[in-house]
């Protein structure tokens, strides 16, 4: 939402450090960061990654303006001095991004320890991206997958994002909005997400409207004749199967009139059961192509439940436990330092932890993905370009290793989208990138994308890579 600079827009340390650097004489040594996640969200087995566009323009747009760097000048230390020096405010001043970028296409289903995206530049300003690429990433990316998964459990029925009121701030809302509409779902609420990035909007009306007549069936009668083309009834305010009659009297006179009555919405009590008493007044009348909208705090488990019940609905209002990302508020995405350059070539680096999950991959990373004849995919390998491809490797996830079998077709997964600073990936439109992510889900085994206890997508590290990392591991542990 900021029409200014967003370079301010990270932590205080990623400043420090890059000063550290500046200082130092390091701030233009080459280096390798890789962002990824460790877990997927939501006890799930994957995520759909997306926010690129978003990392992508803030990259673009990268400048310290003259007010940014006169703040910066303002900071103090623990002792009361000015905290950074004049000569790095200049270099702040002063300073271009030269970084290559490689990232993950929006809408691909990704896995845990995959780069979503591969920094390589200047160390400096591959620190001070930090905090913003992980802003941009994370959020999204959660939300898309959680978008996903109320999707895959609406079984093709639509879904739309009704959170605008409950998201965490505007920028919240609007990212949401957006990163929903990737994961699947159908339109949204917010008209500020629909103007801005093209997505279909949709609504009903609010109780306040029922309440605001003398009566229920006046009030449908009136909103009928004021928008005869977007009548979806809230039936809910009094009784709710009373609502549903009385919009149906209302839905037939708009038929008569050379209009259709959308539906109605159920927006509490008990949405099975109400669902299909509902279903049989409005067949009984003659409307059986108006639909039963269901909103209430819905999710994916909720949705399930109310279809294994059996349910008469046919769309899903979801909001606060969409936008949210209600069961799970982050995705835990992180940007580590993979390798830097040294005189005789790459020096890889790798984290260690007790938590074997939170051990670092070292190095200048690539997926490959494989894929069987009728497109099914099989399972990602990461390996470090440097040392080349061999083709099986250890699993990352569990023991045993992925060997691809002969006459997979492979796809490499990070494409470059930064060069020198400049982007040289122009994103594609946003239903384009839905229509990519639900293509993609559906070239998964459904076993992976059912949302409780799915099963383990393949993902190994190609040999080479294993082995590196082990070393480094060894090395690191005796140094300790």
């Amino acid at each position: 939402m900021s029409p200014g600079s967003l370079a301010l827009l990270t932590d205080l340390y990623q400043v420090t450090m890059a000063c550290g650097y500046w200082k130092l004489g390091r701030a233009d040594e080459e280096a390798v960061f890789n962002l990824f996640f460790r877990r997927a969200p939501f006890r799930g087995a994957h995520a759909i990654a997306a926010g690129l566009q978003e990392a992508l323009q803030y990259m673009a747009e990268f400048r310290f303006t003259p007010e940014d760097v006169a703040y910066l000048g303002t900071l103090r230390g623990n002792d009361g001095a000015r905290l950074l020096e004049p000569g790095f405010l200049d270099y702040l001043a002063s300073l271009r991004l030269s970084l290559d970028v490689e990232a993950v296409p929006e809408g691909t289903p990704v896995f845990p320890h995959e780069p979503l995206l591969r920094v390589r530049g200047p160390l400096a300003q591959c620190q001070l991206l930090e905090t913003p690429l992980l802003n941009f990433i994370n959020f999204s990316t959660l939300i898309a997958t959680k978008a996903a998964r109320i999707c895959e459990a609406a079984g093709g029925q639509p879904v739309v994002e009704f959170g605008l009121r409950r998201a965490q701030g505007c920028d919240g809302a609007l990212t949401a909005s957006r990163a929903a509409y990737i994961g699947g779902c159908a339109a949204t609420s917010n008209v500020l997400a629909g103007m801005r990035y093209g997505i279909p909007v949709r609504g009903t009306h609010a109780h306040s409207w029922v309440m605001s007549f003398a009566g229920e069936r006046e009030a449908f009668a009136a909103y009928a004749e004021s928008l005869p083309n977007n009548c979806t009834f809230l039936v809910d305010t009094y009784d709710t199967l009373e609502g549903v009659r009385r919009a149906a009297e209302v839905g037939k006179l708009l038929a008569a009139r050379g209009h259709a009555m959308a539906g109605v919405r159920l927006d509490s009590g008990d949405l099975a059961a109400l669902s299909v008493a509902a279903r049989e007044i409005l067949d009984a009348a003659g409307l059986e192509q108006a639909a039963i909208v269901a909103s209430n705090d819905l999710d994916e488990r909720e949705i399930a439940a109310l279809k294994a019940k059996g349910a008469a609905i046919g769309v899903w209002g979801v909001g606060t436990r969409l936008v949210t990302a209600y069961d799970q508020p982050a995705l835990g995405g992180v940007y580590k330092l993979a390798a830097l350059r040294g005189r005789a070539g790459w020096e890889y680096r790798i984290k260690l932890s007790e938590e074997p999950v939170k051990v670092s991959n070292p190095g200048v990373q690539q997926v490959r993905r494989y894929a069987d004849p009728a497109g099914r995919l099989l399972g990602d390998v990461i390996y470090e370009e440097g040392l080349g491809l061999h083709g099986a490797g250890a699993r990352v996830d569990a023991a045993g290793e992925f060997a691809p079998p002969a006459g997979a077709s492979v796809e490499d997964l990070l494409v470059p989208v930064l060069r020198a600073g400049r982007p040289v990936y122009e994103p594609p439109p946003l239903v384009e990138v839905r229509a990519r992510a639900q293509a993609q889900l559906q070239r998964l085994d459904p076993a992976v994308r059912r949302l409780d206890a799915p099963t383990s997508y393949p993902v190994a590290l190609d040999r080479p890579l294993a082995d590196l990392k082990a070393r480094l591991m060894a090395e690191a542990r005796r140094e300790r």
